[in-house]
């Protein structure tokens, strides 16, 4: 089946407008400080919301706020563990702006929300993710598993190093302190939650997406 297509506002980049492929959208975004944009399934409602502010489509920074996938439909699969946590990243380039998140996946709740970081990858944002993720989880006590949709971080993980080939500049020095912060709580510490694949394919979008493509 092919994809629905959608249309991409961009309310903060090169040329400022609305764009029917991501492509497009990217050229626009991609590398771009602070670039502020969002897919919308149709031009009807992307075209309503390009006359509104950003800040009307985007998650609010509230730990009670749920996520826009967990809101837009009405329950998990069936094969996802809904007292679990999952993460995921969202990066305007590879490299480019950078920001990650973990929500509770039955209710979207938001736990924490990390970003914008001016210079990183997606699979750093989702190591860092996943790690701060278990940090937390162990402060609670809880065993509850993880769910990322990047093999890769996932791999990075349990091998306690992140093994991102983005070099370190003074653009993203903030993120190679967390990435060495995050080694060493590998390093020293052990977890019993799972770390467990989203299979998009199977379920969708998962519940701490962005919903930027």
């Amino acid at each position: 089946m092919a994809k629905a297509q959608k249309f991409y506002v961009v309310w903060k980049g090169r040329t400022p407008g609305i764009y029917p492929t991501w492509d497009e959208c990217k050229a626009q975004v991609d590398g771009f400080t602070d670039a502020k944009f969002k897919a919308f399934s149709n031009q009807a409602q992307a075209e309503a919301a390009y006359r509104q502010a950003y800040a009307n489509h985007v998650v609010a920074r509230n730990p009670a706020g749920p996520s826009p996938a967990v809101a837009a439909r009405s329950q998990l699969h069936s094969d996802v563990i809904a007292d679990s946590y999952t993460v995921d990243a969202a990066c305007s380039g590879n490299p480019g702006v950078l920001e990650y998140r973990c929500v509770h996946t039955g209710t979207g709740k938001v736990v924490f929300q990390r970003g914008p970081f001016k210079h990183g990858t997606n699979n750093i944002g989702e190591f860092l993710s996943i790690v701060q993720a278990l940090m937390w989880l162990r402060q609670k006590h809880s065993s509850a598993p993880v769910y990322s949709d990047s093999k890769i971080a996932i791999g990075w993980v349990k091998a306690r190093a992140c093994r991102t080939k983005l070099a370190q500049t003074r653009n993203n020095g903030d993120l190679f302190v967390l990435i060495g912060q995050a080694e060493q709580w590998l390093r020293e510490n052990r977890y019993e939650n799972k770390l467990l694949k989203w299979e998009t394919e199977k379920w969708g979008e998962n519940p701490a997406d962005f919903g930027r493509k």
